[in-house]
């Protein structure tokens, strides 16, 4: 059973049909009780990162995801629940994230041609610097998915799975131990996304 968080932040429809296509069994849920027993876990997100990282403490649900991934149960961040992972933001200020994974997120405004469009929103290809990585197991080099964002993380070279440029190189997916994330968005990346949440589905846990 996959839990995938609901705490006011995430297309949770979309993601849990795309996983119902794979055959795997989900549940919505904020219950702490509930990811405990889970078998693993997905974080999606959506919006802004300090309005998302309050929302998680609030819920009482910070220390959980945290204690639950620390314990080698897969934990998969997608968008801004993936860069809801590192360690800290600089979107609106400083804001301290989960410290799952090293490294930091930044604006893309600054280290991008201007000519670029912010947010960067569409298509783009992935590069797979860690094919053997098991969440890799039915992606391609080349695939193409699908992003929106308007921040990106940096200072992350260890956890490297998958990049794509814009103009910068863009972490496409990252990894940390049992901890994965996905910028993109899988549930929208069409066959490929929906290979990648299969993928996670088959993971084995490993402590941090």
């Amino acid at each position: 059973m996959i839990a995938v968080i609901d705490y006011g932040v995430g297309n949770l429809f979309s993601l849990r049909a795309s996983l119902e296509r794979v055959g795997l069994e989900s549940v919505v849920t904020g219950e702490r009780a509930v990811l405990e027993k889970a078998d693993k876990i997905i974080l999606p997100g959506v919006g802004a990162f300090g309005d998302a990282i309050n929302k998680l403490k609030e819920s009482g649900l910070f220390d959980t995801v945290v204690k639950q991934a620390r314990s080698g149960k897969p934990l998969l961040g997608i968008c801004l629940g993936m860069q809801l992972l590192f360690e800290k933001s600089y979107e609106y200020g400083e804001h301290q994230g989960l410290g799952l994974i090293e490294g930091e997120i930044a604006p893309l405004d600054g280290d991008i041609d201007p000519k670029l469009k912010v947010p960067q929103m569409g298509w783009n290809s992935l590069h797979i610097l860690k094919p053997a990585d098991p969440i890799m197991k039915y992606t391609r080099e080349g695939d193409y998915v699908y992003y929106v964002h308007s921040f990106y993380a940096k200072h992350c070279e260890k956890s490297l799975i998958a990049v794509s440029d814009y103009g910068v190189s863009v972490p496409g997916v990252v990894r940390q131990g049992s901890v994965w994330g996905t910028q993109f968005h899988p549930e929208k990346s069409g066959n490929v996304g929906l290979s990648i949440l299969r993928a996670f589905g088959e993971m084995e846990g490993s402590a941090i």
